[in-house]
């Protein structure tokens, strides 16, 4: 499905093609230093930010560019932004709810990638109930001390800094006794321990917070309205883990492979890679919908749930398939020294990537909130039940 722009459109996504090739005429390895070199080109061009106000260092881009930029970086097999939840996460929270002088302070070092930021969010016995939280933050003067754990911190390991949501009350509505914290990873009572995930990559981290000093200076928002900022942060969110990008260009190497195996001889086969292609267009469709209301200045509402909940099953779908189609290569094998999918192994040359990526998309359907809130969501507040 191709959607209908106007002529300035369509020559901003020349534009952007014309970018993306210049800096990759050749199909970058973003396992080896493909990553750095794209960081670097998104920062040279001014485009590292591109969901942000012109005014804080950010593109400006309106929604439909936003959407083209973020089409045509899936298309290529590039991340629409420079690595890191710096850029794509707190640095929106920050122009929209930051003090002037959080943004004076915080912006540019996410924007030049000197700093490096991680989400402090889910806990061992709050993840899908977030506001279950209990990470406790007390204020002593001009600072909080905050004593509590983090779990399944993405790249914990390699930040200087966290958001977090902590409990600054105790009694009342849970939601309404939690702050949004700023808080840096270099405190000696921070303490960060690896977890490995099912793909053998090391992304994900347990931390621990024991007595770490925050001042009162570092906190986004009044104390206890932490509960906003996090929702609108997680509505955002949810918008973008539809994977349309990511799901469209898995879906071109699914047929693309499979008609040169000779798969599609196969009608059980056919009638898989149809059936998701069908729903996949109606996922599309309903982004383009969010997108034309987002662009008449409504913000993303209940929809984004939608989108997460059906984006998520279609990518597991689109991933078992590509699998399914790589026959015995595609089942697991042994790891390599660095703990990543050996390359070199027999079968088709995307078997190891995509195996891997077989495993780490069943983790989809709890990131970001899992599938079972989405289904509650959609039920009270889109089908009013």
């Amino acid at each position: 499905m191709r959607a209908a722009f106007l002529p300035e459109h369509e020559a901003f996504r020349t534009d952007v093609r014309e970018f993306i090739q210049s800096v990759f005429p050749e199909p970058p390895n973003m396992e080896t230093d493909g990553q750095a070199i794209w960081d670097a080109a998104l920062i040279k061009q001014g485009w590292q930010a591109y969901k942000w106000p012109k005014e804080y260092g950010g593109t400006g881009w309106n929604v439909v560019e936003k959407f083209i930029w973020e089409t045509e970086t899936g298309r290529y097999n590039l991340p629409a932004q420079i690595h890191g939840s710096g850029v794509s996460m707190i640095g929106p929270i920050l122009c929209g709810f930051g003090t002037q002088d959080q943004k004076q302070r915080f912006l540019p070092g996410i924007l030049n990638a000197n700093d490096d930021w991680c989400q402090g969010y889910s806990e061992p016995g709050a993840g899908s109930d977030l506001a279950s939280l209990r990470t406790k933050a007390i204020l002593e003067g001009d600072h909080y001390r905050v004593t509590g754990q983090k779990i399944w911190t993405s790249g914990a390991h390699r930040c200087n800094w966290m958001f977090a949501l902590v409990r600054t009350k105790e009694d009342g509505k849970k939601q309404a006794g939690i702050t949004f914290l700023l808080i840096d990873m270099s405190d000696p009572g921070v303490a960060v321990t690896p977890i490995i995930s099912i793909d053998g990559y090391h992304s994900l981290n347990a931390v621990s917070l024991t007595d770490v000093k925050v001042p009162v200076a570092n906190r986004i928002g009044k104390e206890n309205a932490g509960w906003t900022v996090a929702k609108g942060l997680l509505t955002h969110e949810r918008t973008g883990l539809a994977f349309v990008p990511m799901s469209r260009q898995k879906l071109a190497c699914l047929r693309r492979e499979a008609e040169a195996a000779g798969l599609f001889e196969s009608q059980a086969f056919a009638s898989k890679l149809a059936s998701i292609e069908t729903e996949f267009e109606a996922l599309a469709t309903l982004e383009l919908r969010v997108l034309a209301d987002t662009a008449s200045g409504e913000a993303p509402g209940n929809e984004s749930s939608l989108l997460k909940l059906k984006g998520t099953q279609i990518l597991q779908r689109i991933t078992e398939l590509l699998s399914e189609s790589t026959g015995y290569y595609g089942v697991p094998y042994p790891l390599g020294d660095n703990g990543k999918p050996a390359l070199n192994r027999p079968g088709p040359s995307y078997a190891a990537l995509e195996q891997a990526q077989y495993l780490i998309a069943r983790s989809a359907s709890i990131a970001g909130g899992s599938d079972e809130v989405q289904y509650n969501i959609i039920a009270k507040h889109v089908l009013g039940l």
